[in-house]
């Protein structure tokens, strides 16, 4: 094939955002001709669950295009989505820095997606004979551990509505475009993602809709910048006063 850039290895990243493109390039620019010969791209549909915990690590997956997410269904058989990523991180790559065999977190596709697939065999070879690749994981690895980490903290602090305030915050901050957030996926997927019940997240948002806190028109929710710093505000005074 003789690929000589990540972007001819990568066709499909002249379709993405330049944040994305941008990503990829620092996390592959040390990237041997070998391992981008060995990238497998795989389409998978929305909902579609890729990787289970306790399955064998065999491949190290990256997020070329769409969102996926982190979930925990041990609970009372409850769904909880615990994580979303949007940034270009390896899945299984956690594993490989602990040295530990099998995955420990279950990820499943939010959106249709555009996966690259590397086996473990050729991304463990690259990481341990490129120090700069090695580092660049392992900071990668405590970037998300960390925010794992203050997210439980704040949750300790925040039931009910305030849950739902900081989830609305996080989404803001992660994927508005022009100052508004389109929150997508229903009331089910507001509930899998704080661990409330349908319930309180109704009540919550009727609530939050009548203080004009976000917008609700019909069955679509959103959020403006000045909603979003008054959300802000409610969590920060519920996690600082504790």
């Amino acid at each position: 094939m003789g690929y000589k850039t990540i972007d001819e290895a990568l066709p499909f990243l002249k379709g993405v955002d330049p944040d994305r493109q941008a990503q990829f390039r620092e996390y592959f620019k040390t990237a041997p001709l070998w391992l981008m010969e060995s990238f497998q791209i795989e389409e998978m549909e929305k909902n579609t669950v890729f990787i289970r915990e306790n399955d064998p690590v065999d491949y190290i997956y990256f997020v070329g295009k769409g969102i996926i997410e982190a979930i925990e269904y041990r609970f009372f058989g409850i769904t909880y989505e615990f994580m979303r990523f949007d940034k270009v991180y390896a899945m299984g790559g956690m594993e490989f820095i602990m040295d530990l065999d099998t995955y420990k977190t279950t990820l499943r596709t939010v959106t249709r997606c555009t996966m690259v697939k590397l086996t473990r065999t050729a991304f463990e070879r690259w990481m341990r004979s490129d120090i700069q690749a090695l580092k660049h994981e392992a900071c990668l690895v405590g970037e998300y551990l960390l925010e794992q980490g203050r997210k439980g903290r704040a949750l300790l602090f925040l039931q009910g509505s305030d849950r739902l305030a900081m989830l609305f915050v996080e989404r803001y901050e992660r994927y508005a475009r022009n100052g508004v957030l389109h929150v997508r996926g229903g009331q089910q997927s507001l509930s899998n993602a704080t661990g409330l019940c349908l319930k309180t997240i109704n009540r919550s948002i009727k609530k939050f809709a009548e203080q004009g806190l976000i917008t609700k028109e019909g069955t679509k929710l959103s959020v403006h910048q000045d909603q979003y710093l008054a959300l802000k505000q409610i969590v920060a005074n519920v996690v600082d006063s504790e």
